[in-house]
């Protein structure tokens, strides 16, 4: 008897066993990615945890005698600069490591202020529909449109430059991907016939937010908040490098690349050195947000 078996059924299993075998070996590198990207954000983090015990020098004590010392382990001071001083002899490496805390503390904090903003808006968004809605997408909108430091320029002319007024000023800029995700959340499980039931059984919108919504929209959050993380880390520096940022004497990456934009031709390790652990940090954050994303949600990848 013949074989029912079409002749092409082995060449779409064998198809389909390379792009399984394709794909769990994509999930695996993304894995190991992921687990270099945090590895690093986490050694930053202890850096800067542990920056009164890691920093050889006072990251505020001047030292003219030492003012402009190029990279050495033996300066005119008789004490190591290994990445050299400023203009007016601090030591840049201190200046580096207690930098981070500025550079790590904002952005934390502006992610968890404009997450807290954006899920707020889009929950009643999308449960309140209507005028709010309407009033909610136009902000988020006229957000896109209207140009970040302007808007930052504002903010910290009325507040003042500051801690607070910076993460408040990075926070509000951040909070229209929160906001949309948990609004498309909503508006699909608005119409669901459980969502009814709860309400029936005098559940409230509180509830029904935690145990059917937050847990489905996790990844995107987890994603969109690593992405916001390496977007407040560069917003911080440029604000600093403005002069909108944390005042001095206090160091940031940005206001040392500041501080040393007029001695690129002769003390380049000024601007170099922030310059650099800057753009290592925000890439690899981004990039590990990237990773995350298509990890955990590819539906992001057009955002």
């Amino acid at each position: 008897m013949a074989s029912s078996i079409p002749a092409s059924a082995p060449a779409e299993s064998a198809a389909v066993t390379l792009h399984e075998a394709r794909a769990g070996r994509q999930a695996r590198r993304a894995r190991w990615q992921i687990a270099g990207g945090v590895g690093f954000v986490l050694l930053v983090a202890a850096v800067a945890v542990a920056a009164p015990w890691l920093a050889p020098h006072d990251p505020i004590r001047q030292s003219l005698r030492a003012r402009l010392a190029a990279p050495t382990l033996e300066a005119a001071d008789g004490k190591a600069h290994l990445l050299g001083t400023d203009h007016l002899g601090r030591d840049v490496l201190s200046r580096v490591i207690y930098g981070a805390r500025v550079s790590l503390l904002v952005g934390f904090a502006a992610v968890l202020v404009g997450g807290a903003i954006g899920s707020a808006l889009g929950i009643v968004a999308g449960f309140r529909g209507g005028w709010a809605d309407s009033i909610i997408m136009t902000l988020a909108d006229a957000q896109l449109a209207f140009p970040f430091i302007l808007l930052a320029i504002g903010i910290i002319a009325v507040l003042g430059p500051s801690f607070p007024t910076l993460v408040v000023v990075i926070g509000l800029s951040g909070w229209v991907a929160y906001a949309r995700i948990l609004r498309s959340q909503v508006l699909s499980l608005r119409s669901r016939e459980f969502v009814d039931a709860v309400h029936a059984l005098g559940g409230s919108v509180l509830r029904i937010v935690v145990r059917h919504v937050l847990p489905n929209v996790l990844s995107s959050l987890v994603v969109i908040a690593t992405l916001e993380l390496a977007r407040a880390i560069v917003l911080e520096a440029t604000l600093s490098f403005l002069g909108l940022g944390v005042q001095p004497p206090t160091p940031s990456w940005g206001g040392m690349v500041h501080e040393g934009r007029e001695y690129l031709d002769s003390a380049w390790w000024i601007s170099t050195w922030p310059g650099l652990i800057l753009m290592a940090t925000s890439i690899v954050v981004s990039r590990t947000g990237d990773w995350l994303r298509d990890l955990l949600d590819p539906t992001l990848k057009g955002e």
